[in-house]
């Protein structure tokens, strides 16, 4: 068995860590860009795939599949983003008789396109945000009236915010329709949109799911990720403050439900919105491994990566659900982002002159980077994932206040000013927050601002 990662950066290096530990010959695939990347220089083989825009290399299926033709690969592992999320190029590498380290394509066709999603959740008994099917034009119109404004206009393939457009009024619609159905093209390659009612001040949970060829399915404990910035995650924590026992328990079963219903197999998550009374409507399914997975690693002791091959290589689940649905102590992550908080978040891309890690008890960090790496404009713009875990939330957050400190990027901006004023925020603090939290968090701040 030789397995081809399909993806770059941190999460590139994960995967490859993975396929070390399990003793699995490894293969990178990289842009012209990424030529001198950590994941390429950690992997057993390498294969440029073309020059450095996504398209015409990570999301360029055919490359991919060459080079694990060429390097006589078994199975590929996808990562997040680019095509793990991509139903053709799963059924693809099946037809090839490659091994896709994620569902199959039907349960991508089913669940990780929103709209159909949404049937599967509804005949599932799942609660969910009243919503529609696809549409276009005045149909769109007319189920956004049936629904009542304010509503949500979503891309049906892909996450990560890309393609969402909040629409407070109709005469907005058709427009912002047109924007999210572009710009979801652009990202997945597919322009589908559908709307669904817009839940004020809500907080954002996801269940990590786990589930192998046999029929076994194990719920995993909460992941908090209500702070976010236009829809891109920024910190996520497990457990959540704000998700009690047995709120936790009627999530739980509600995603395996929606994962048997759905046909899943291996890692996924997924996805609802809490509203303040305690019930929470299903948004999406994450048919893939997500950037916050380490959160869940460091509450319930498993790797969920090795977890994702051995799954896909037949063998069942290697724990105890019922054990593992419970959270030990308390993990929080913070994205260190090249983007610069004090210039809206702008990307900011370029030379790392000097990078100094943090470390100590409890203390993770996923990354790719080092002093002298230069951080490319093509892609996401994620450097690292500092993940902190304690006993207690209280233990998580001061660990990863003193981590925040200790790590210093010197040659770009990144986002860790901002996670450090989150730490001083006594709403965050008290965990009593909602996903509007880090646009009137980012007003504050421009309010006290000469």
């Amino acid at each position: 068995m030789k397995i081809l990662v399909a993806n770059r950066g941190e999460i590139a290096v994960r995967v490859i860590r993975a396929c070390r530990q399990l003793g699995i010959p490894s293969v990178a695939v990289f842009s012209e860009t990424d030529r001198e990347s950590a994941h390429a220089g950690l992997a057993d083989e390498a294969v440029c795939i073309g020059p450095a825009p996504a398209r015409e290399s990570y999301l360029n299926a055919g490359a991919i599949l060459a080079a694990a033709r060429v390097t006589g690969a078994k199975a590929v592992h996808p990562g997040y983003g680019f095509l793990s999320e991509n139903a053709d190029f799963a059924a693809e590498c099946a037809k090839r008789g490659l091994t896709f380290i994620g569902p199959p394509a039907q349960a991508i066709r089913s669940l990780g396109y929103k709209s159909t999603a949404k049937e599967v959740a509804r005949k599932a008994g799942v609660p969910v945000v009243p919503g529609t099917s696809d549409g276009r034009g005045p149909a769109m119109i007319a189920q956004a009236e049936a629904i009542g404004f304010p509503v949500m206009i979503k891309a049906s393939a892909g996450g990560g915010g890309k393609g969402m457009r909040l629409v407070e009024s109709p005469k907005d619609l058709v427009a912002e329709m047109e924007k999210a159905s572009q710009e979801a093209r652009a990202a997945f390659g597919d322009g589908a949109v559908y709307v669904e009612k817009f839940i004020e001040r809500p907080r954002h949970v996801e269940i990590q799911i786990v589930a192998d060829s046999k029929g076994g399915v194990a719920a995993l404990p909460e992941r908090d990720c209500t702070v976010q910035r236009r829809h891109q995650k920024l910190i996520e924590e497990s457990p959540s403050p704000a998700v009690t026992p047995e709120i936790r328990a009627r999530m739980q079963e509600a995603a395996v439900r929606l994962a048997k219903a759905g046909g899943y197999v291996n890692a996924g998550t997924v996805e609802f919105l809490l509203d303040k009374k305690g019930d929470f409507y299903f948004i999406e399914v994450n048919t893939r491994l997500q950037v916050e997975h380490p959160v869940t690693e460091t509450v319930t002791g498993l790797d969920l990566v090795t977890e994702q091959i051995r799954i896909a290589l037949g063998e069942r689940l290697s724990f105890d659900p019922a054990a593992a649905a419970r959270p030990s102590g308390h993990a929080v992550e913070f994205r260190i982002n090249a983007e610069d908080p004090a210039n809206g978040f702008a990307p900011c891309p370029g030379l790392i002159e000097s990078l100094r890690l943090p470390g100590g008890p409890g203390i993770r960090v996923d990354t790719h980077i080092r002093a002298g790496y230069t951080v490319p404009s093509n892609y996401d713009s994620l450097l690292a994932k500092l993940i902190a875990g304690g006993r207690d939330r209280g233990a998580a957050l001061a660990r990863g206040r003193e981590a925040l400190r200790e790590f210093a990027v010197e040659g770009i901006a990144t986002t860790i000013p901002f996670h450090l004023r989150v730490l001083d925020h006594p709403s965050f603090l008290s965990g009593d927050i909602d996903t509007g939290f880090t646009d009137r968090l980012i007003e504050e701040n421009a309010e006290r601002s000469p």
